[in-house]
């Protein structure tokens, strides 16, 4: 089966990439339906779900970079939440995540954007590792684009974002998203156009396949 995970940084367009390359692949694309899956499996709400997702608008990141008002998240555990203060235990969530990313790739494969997945399926025979990323200012002029809104507010959405998803992955795993050492492509999808990234994924899931 043919697995791909993508860690893309808030304005390098991995949702529409990640979604391209799982047509060209034939595999399915999976991102916004985990956290309902879950939720479903635990019996919780979506929103509750949602809570604890990293690529939601108040994951978790939020709370420990936001409410908890954590200035920085460091690499050496960051057990700052206050148990009991959310009605589902952030690492209930990331465990049926992990365990449901695992099945999905070992029954139909796919490509993964986020939550982790060069670490969760870092051992997966065959899938391919993908970062996207680039300068800041570069992102700041896609999102302010592509969303039409104000360069300012650009860039706040995509701090805010960055560090959601960098406390997701440091605090679980205590791993950098910005490592290369846990990536085969590294593409600056703000220069390279999109439909050119998704060829160069496409190719290189084909050459480790």
């Amino acid at each position: 089966m043919r697995v791909v995970t993508i860690s893309a940084t808030y304005g390098t367009a991995g949702h529409l990439i990640g979604l391209a390359v799982a047509e060209r692949l034939g595999v399915p694309f999976v991102d916004r339906a985990i956290p309902s899956a879950v939720a479903q499996e635990l019996g919780c709400s979506l929103e509750e779900a949602l809570a604890h997702d990293d690529r939601a608008e108040r994951g978790l990141g939020r709370l420990l970079s936001g409410a908890m008002r954590l200035p920085t998240v460091t690499f050496g555990g960051v057990d700052m939440y206050v148990p009991g203060a959310l009605p589902l235990a952030p690492e209930e969530f990331v465990r049926r995540t992990e365990r449901m990313m695992k099945e999905i790739a070992r029954d139909r494969g796919g490509v993964f954007l986020g939550r982790a997945g060069a670490v969760v399926l870092a051992e997966y025979p065959g899938a391919l590792h993908v970062r996207l990323d680039a300068p800041m200012k570069r992102r700041i002029t896609q999102t302010a684009t592509l969303s039409g809104i104000p360069e300012k507010e650009a860039r706040r959405v995509i701090e805010d974002n960055d560090r959601a998803r960098t406390a997701y992955v440091r605090h679980f795993y205590r791993a950098d998203p910005a490592d290369p050492a846990h990536y085969h492509l590294f593409v600056d999808s703000t220069t390279i156009p999109v439909p050119a990234c998704v060829e160069l994924v496409v190719t290189a899931a084909g050459a480790l396949s």
